[in-house]
C-alpha cells in the first residue's frame, strides 16, 4: 500500500537542539528533531507513530483537507472534526427561509439524516516524493523565464497525471521555499462529504466580527462531518482519540493541518508590495463589497441567507488584512527585513561561493520593483474568484470551452479533466449563494475600480465595454442555473451564438486573464531560479534549521499552552470559560446567548466548562480546524484563530505574541452530553 518514503532533500539538514516552536514543520522534518529533545518538549509517542518513513505514514495522517481548512478524524467510522466556518458552505447549502440551519445548527441523529454537501470534498494524505532532481532537470532546458515555468508546469503535469492513474487518488506537486524543494504529494480523495453537526450561529461564530482575531475569546468554532467512500463509511487508518481530560497551563501540544501561505522567505522589498497592494487593497475593496453585501440583503432573508458564506469569508479575509497591516506596522516588520537582508548580503560578500546567491537577492529586488507598477491591476484580477459570483461563472465556461479543445497535457492546468466533476459541482452548487442584487452590486464595484486603474494596468476589455452591470446581468442567461449547465459542455462557437453579453464580456477579459498570466509565469519561472539560492545562502547565515514558508502542505507545529502580555500593564491567561461567554451575553447578534445554553448553564458551575484556549503555536490559514493533540496523539482542540497582535506572524515569528486561539474539546463535549443530549453521537466518539 506505502512505498517507502524519498531521499531527504540536503537542505532539512538535522534539527538538533532547534528552536521548535517557530515553523511549520513537513513530517519529514520533524523526524530529525531528537527524540530527546521532544520528550523534554512533552512529546510522549514515539516519532515513527507520528510518521513512519518506511511506510510514508502515520498518525499525522489522520490530518485531513477540506481544500481551504484542515480537520481529523476521530472515529474509524469517518468521523472527522473541524471548525463551524470550514462547513459552512454546507450548512448554508441546505438552509433556506423556515429551515435556517445557519441560525438554527443542525443535529443528524442518524445517518440517514447526514446532509452531503454538493461541492465538499477532503483529501488524506497517503505518499510523499521527493521529485526536486526531476523538477529541476525539466527547468534546466528552457531558454527564459516564462519557457522555465511552462517547463515546470509540463513536468508537473506529467507526474501528476501518472500518479493519478490509481483510482481515488489526488495528486499534487508542491514547491517548497519558491523552488528549493518540490515533493510529488500523492492523496487519498473522499467526494461524500456530509454533515454531521453543527451549532447553532450564536455558537460557532458567537462574538462575530468583534470578537475576530481578539482575546478573549467566547467561541464554540466546531463542527462535525462523515466521510464515505462507495456508499459506506469511510475507514481511516488513523484517528486521534478524544482527550477528556483536555489540556492545562504549560502543557505540551501540537497543531497539524495545511497552513496556506507565508512569506517568510521573501525580500523585504516583495514584503513591501504584499503591504502596499495586497493587504491595502483587500482592506478597501472587500470592505466595500461588505457594505453592499449588507445593504443589498436588508430587507429579504432569502438574500440573507444566499450571500452568508461569501459575507462570512469577505469578513474574515478584510479582518486579517486590517490585523496584517496594524501588525507590520506595530511590529516594524518589513524594517527588520531589510536589516536580516543586510546582515545575509554583509555575511555572504567576498565568499565566492554565494555570488550567485548574491545577484539572485538583487533580481529579486528589481523585480519587486517591476511588479508594483501593475499591481493593483493584478489584485483585481485575483479578487475575482471570491468576487462577483456571475462574473466568475461566466470566465470559468468561457475559459473551459477554450480549454476542451486543446489535448489534456496542454490545457491550463485549472481546467484539465480531472478538474471538470469538480467544476462543475461549483457552477451547480454556487447557485444558493446567488443573489442578483447584492452580486450585481459587487461587479459594479469591481468595474469601477478597474476603469479607474493607471494607464501602465489597463484592461481592454474593460475600456471596450461602456455600459453598466446592471445591462450585463439584464441580458445574461449565465445566472440562469439550467442554462449555465448547458453552457458548460458548450464549445466557443455555441457560446458565441448566444449573443449573452456577460459571455461576450468574459471572451473579452479571457484575452486580458491569459496576457496577466502569462506575465504572471515569466515572473514565477524568474523566482524559481532565484529564490533557491538566495534561500541557501540565508539558511547557511542561521546556522539553524529554517522551516519553509507554508504552502498548503501537510505541517506540524510544536507548541504549549500559554498566555501573553499584550501591552504594557495587561496579561491574558491561557483560557476562557462558559461563565465568560455568559458574561459578554446581551441578547442582540453577535453576543446572544442561546437560551438552551443558558439554561443548561445553570446546571453546572460555569467557570468549570473550558471553552477557548491559547498555545504558542505557528499558525496561519489553512490552520482552521487544525486539530490540536497532546503528547499522547489524543485529541484536545481545534485551532480557529490568532490573536490580533500574531496576525502579521505570516511575515515573521515573535514568540512574545505569537499565540493560536483554539476551541476546548471539553466544551464540545459537554455541549452534545448536556445540551444537544446526542447520546448516540457521543457513543460513537468513545465518549
Amino acid at each position: 500500500m506505502h512505498v517507502p518514503v524519498a531521499r531527504v532533500a540536503p537542505l532539512l539538514f538535522a534539527l538538533v537542539l532547534a528552536r521548535a516552536d517557530e515553523g511549520k514543520w513537513t513530517p519529514r522534518q520533524i523526524l530529525q528533531f531528537e527524540p530527546a529533545t521532544l520528550r523534554q518538549m512533552g512529546l510522549r509517542l514515539p516519532l515513527s507513530r507520528l510518521w513512519d518513513p518506511a511506510r510514508g505514514t502515520g498518525l499525522l495522517a489522520a490530518t485531513l483537507s477540506t481544500g481551504g481548512c484542515s480537520g481529523g478524524f476521530v472515529t474509524a467510522t469517518g468521523l472527522f472534526l473541524t471548525n463551524h466556518h470550514c462547513l459552512f458552505g454546507i450548512i448554508q447549502e441546505h438552509s433556506r427561509p423556515g429551515r435556517d440551519l445557519i441560525t438554527d445548527g443542525f443535529l443528524a441523529r442518524t445517518p440517514d439524516e447526514e446532509l452531503r454537501g454538493k461541492s465538499a470534498r477532503i483529501t488524506v494524505p497517503h505518499r510523499f516524493t521527493d521529485v526536486t532532481g526531476d523538477i529541476a532537470a525539466a527547468a534546466s532546458a528552457a531558454r527564459n523565464d516564462l519557457g522555465r515555468e511552462r517547463a515546470i508546469q509540463v513536468r508537473e503535469k506529467q507526474l501528476i497525471a501518472a500518479c493519478e492513474q490509481t483510482p481515488g487518488m489526488r495528486c499534487q506537486v508542491a514547491a517548497f521555499d519558491g523552488g528549493l524543494e518540490y515533493v510529488l504529494i500523492e492523496s487519498i480523495e473522499l467526494t461524500d462529504i456530509r454533515l454531521v453537526y453543527a451549532p447553532p450561529r450564536a455558537i460557532g461564530e458567537f462574538g462575530g466580527e468583534p470578537d475576530n482575531f481578539r482575546w478573549p475569546r467566547h467561541t464554540g468554532d466546531f463542527a462535525m462531518g462523515r466521510a464515505y467512500k462507495d456508499g459506506k463509511p469511510y475507514r481511516p487508518e488513523f484517528f486521534f482519540p478524544i482527550s477528556r481530560a483536555g489540556v492545562a497551563p504549560g502543557d505540551f501540544v501540537m497543531v497539524l493541518g495545511y497552513p496556506g501561505r507565508t512569506m517568510r522567505s521573501m525580500t523585504a522589498g516583495e514584503m513591501a508590495n504584499e503591504r502596499d497592494f495586497r493587504f491595502t487593497l483587500r482592506e478597501s475593496l472587500y470592505g466595500e463589497w461588505i457594505r453592499l453585501l449588507e445593504e443589498t440583503t436588508t430587507s429579504s432573508p432569502e438574500g440573507a441567507i444566499r450571500v452568508a458564506a461569501v459575507l462570512k469569508t469577505l469578513n474574515n479575509s478584510h479582518t486579517n488584512a486590517m490585523g496584517q497591516l496594524a501588525g507590520l506596522a506595530r511590529g516594524r516588520i518589513i524594517e527588520k527585513q531589510q536589516a536580516s537582508d543586510a546582515a545575509v548580503v554583509a555575511w555572504a560578500r567576498g565568499k565566492n561561493q554565494w555570488n550567485d546567491a548574491l545577484r539572485a537577492k538583487s533580481e529579486l529586488d528589481r523585480l519587486a520593483g517591476e511588479r508594483r507598477s501593475v499591481a493593483t491591476r493584478d489584485f483585481l484580477f485575483q479578487a475575482m474568484r471570491p468576487g462577483p459570483i456571475a462574473l466568475r461563472h461566466a470566465t470559468t465556461l468561457v475559459r473551459l470551452a477554450a480549454e476542451r479543445a486543446k489535448s489534456d497535457a496542454d490545457r491550463d492546468s485549472e481546467y484539465q479533466a480531472r478538474q471538470w466533476p469538480g467544476l462543475r459541482n461549483t457552477l451547480e452548487r454556487e447557485q444558493t449563494s446567488f443573489y442578483r442584487p447584492a452580486d450585481q452590486a459587487l461587479f459594479a464595484a469591481w468595474l469601477a475600480r478597474a476603469r479607474a486603474l493607471a494607464p501602465s494596468e489597463r484592461i481592454s476589455a474593460v475600456d471596450a465595454y461602456t455600459g453598466d452591470a446592471a445591462a450585463l446581468y439584464t441580458g445574461t442567461r449565465v445566472t440562469d442555473l439550467a442554462e449555465r449547465m448547458k453552457m458548460f459542455d458548450e464549445t466557443p462557437e455555441q457560446l458565441h451564438a448566444r449573443h449573452d453579453p456577460l459571455l461576450e464580456f468574459a471572451f473579452a477579459l479571457d484575452r486580458d486573464l491569459r496576457a496577466w498570466q502569462a506575465e504572471t509565469s515569466a515572473y514565477d519561472g524568474a523566482v524559481a531560479s532565484l529564490r533557491p539560492l538566495w534561500r541557501r545562502v540565508v539558511i547557511a547565515h542561521a546556522g539553524k534549521p529554517v522551516a519553509p514558508d507554508a504552502n498548503s502542505t501537510l505541517r506540524v507545529s510544536l507548541a504549549h499552552v500559554k498566555g501573553y502580555v499584550p501591552r504594557d500593564g495587561v496579561q491574558y491567561l491561557p483560557f476562557t470559560t462558559l461563565a465568560g461567554m455568559i458574561e459578554k451575553n446581551t441578547g442582540a447578534d453577535p453576543f446572544a446567548v442561546p437560551p438552551m445554553i443558558l439554561e443548561a448553564a445553570r446546571r453546572v458551575d460555569a467557570r468549570a466548562v473550558t471553552l477557548d484556549f491559547l498555545s504558542d503555536a505557528d499558525t496561519t490559514g489553512g490552520n482552521s480546524g487544525s486539530p490540536v493533540v497532546n503528547g499522547r496523539g489524543e485529541l484536545v482542540g481545534l485551532n480557529f484563530d490568532r490573536v490580533w497582535e500574531n496576525v502579521a506572524n505570516d511575515f515573521g515569528y515573535n514568540p512574545e505574541i505569537a499565540r493560536n486561539i483554539s476551541v476546548d474539546i471539553r466544551f464540545f463535549l459537554w455541549l452534545l452530553r448536556d445540551v444537544q443530549h446526542a447520546d448516540t453521537l457521543l457513543k460513537e466518539l468513545g465518549q
